[in-house]
């Protein structure tokens, strides 16, 4: 992690803002929320200003969205954070930053989706309109998102031996089980499409128990749609996910589905280690995350049985 030296206020946004983009300085500041690479700060009742403070990938990702978003964003059927502007390296503050609409809602790893059949069809619908065919010089996917499940082995043995260390894992077996199931499925055949990349609860917001929203492009990339398939294990209540696979068209066939339950284990274990293996302290590493995690985790080695 490379955490940003300068630090971030209130009065540092709207000088940023006064040099850059003066039209908008007056507008009244107030943090938003601090996340895993960026820190968002609300700017008026519509707009977030969103400054990277660690991992310096954080920077070229920030780009990404602000080139590649705008365009997706008016075919989603929930909103998304759509950059407006972009702000330069400078003395002040020497990295990029965006400002981006604002998106109301509370992360479902804080307010879990409760309404399994309206939150299966809400994020089977987004899914669904987001996984159309990228078009050529579409980014690729970073950490083999998109790609093939196997290019993750190593990271998946590493997260399970240190949660099995941590003494998080109960069911081994079965969690080798699903993995191996999902590595042996026929590789995706069809053309690269759009992707999320990074779909845990964090990342999708809710409201009344139903999703309302989705945030934190940065890993959008086009490839194998099982990448992001795997979000309803640990998005969606108990019971939900063939109902979700009911709803996402065109309808993922089996060797996609294995695939995703692949990558649902590879991110639960993730947000297992994250939540209770003393990565808390850092930048965006919460409590919150290991609870999802763990019932995503204990749905899929049902999977095995």
């Amino acid at each position: 992690m490379t955490r940003t030296e300068t630090e971030m206020t209130a009065q540092l946004v709207q000088d940023l803002l006064r040099d850059q983009h003066p039209d908008l300085a007056d507008r009244p500041v107030r943090l938003g929320a601090r996340g895993w690479d960026n820190q968002l700060w609300r700017l008026g009742d519509d707009l977030a200003v969103r400054l990277p403070w660690a991992t310096r990938s954080a920077d070229a990702l920030l780009r990404k969205e602000y080139a590649w978003l705008p365009a997706l964003a008016p075919g989603l059927p929930l909103p998304v954070p759509v950059p407006q502007r972009l702000g330069e390296p400078s003395k002040r503050f020497p990295r990029p930053w965006t400002v981006t609409t604002w998106v109301p809602g509370a992360p479902a790893d804080r307010a879990p989706a409760t309404s399994a059949t309206e939150a299966a069809d809400a994020l089977a619908g987004f899914l669904t309109a987001l996984h159309r065919p990228a078009p050529h010089g579409a980014p690729a996917g970073g950490r083999g998102r998109g790609g093939p499940l196997a290019a993750c082995a190593e990271q998946f043995a590493e997260g399970l031996a240190a949660a099995t260390g941590a003494g998080l894992i109960r069911d081994l077996d079965a969690v080798r089980a699903v993995w191996a199931d999902a590595v042996a499925a026929p590789a995706w055949g069809g053309p690269a499409l759009w992707l999320h990349g990074d779909l845990p609860p964090a990342n999708v917001l809710t409201e009344g128990g139903t999703f309302c929203g989705v945030i934190d492009f940065g890993d959008l990339c086009a490839g194998d749609p099982a990448c992001d398939l795997a979000a309803p294990w640990a998005l969606l209540p108990d019971g939900a996910v063939d109902r979700f696979h009911a709803a996402y068209r065109p309808a993922a066939d089996a060797a996609t589905r294995r695939r995703a339950r692949g990558w649902a284990v590879l991110r639960a274990l993730g947000g297992i280690l994250v939540g209770e293996a003393g990565l808390r302290g850092r930048p965006g590493g919460k409590a919150t995350w290991g609870p999802p995690a763990h019932a995503a985790l204990r749905r899929l080695v049902a999977t095995a049985r």
